[in-house]
């Protein structure tokens, strides 16, 4: 059975850093044709924050995250990492990893939930003073 679990969230400064860590089971992170983070703050909806493809590698960010956050892929640990920097309040919120193993589109596309297939638990990230 396939899992994603995450790791990496915690409690950080406005202007801090943060690394978190996907790690799937079942299988190598460059056998997912896309994989990626999203996110959720309380009542909002769910929203794609980065993903990266099979292949090239493709990358994609909302433009909220562009400049700050970056994916990437780890193929001796096995993980899908996100590097954040410059964390803002309006990160605050709980972190998913998803991911499909099957095309529906492009990493963009992709990008917005409805296609992945797997996701993990979360793990939370608070931007507070």
């Amino acid at each position: 059975q396939v899992q994603l679990v995450e790791s990496g969230g915690g409690l950080v400064q406005p202007g801090g850093t943060l690394r978190l860590s996907c790690a799937p089971s079942g299988g190598r992170v460059t056998d997912w044709y896309v994989i990626g983070w999203f996110r959720q703050a309380g009542w909002q909806d769910r929203e794609g924050v980065s993903c990266i493809g099979r292949g090239d590698g493709t990358e994609y960010y909302t433009d909220s995250v562009k400049g700050r956050f970056t994916i990437s892929r780890d193929s001796v640990k096995n993980t899908i990492d996100l590097q954040i920097s410059g964390l803002k309040s309006e990160d605050t919120g709980i972190y998913y990893c998803a991911g499909s193993f099957v095309r529906m589109g492009s990493v963009q596309d992709m990008c917005d939930g409805v296609s992945m297939d797997y996701w993990g638990k979360g793990t939370p990230v608070t931007v507070s003073s």
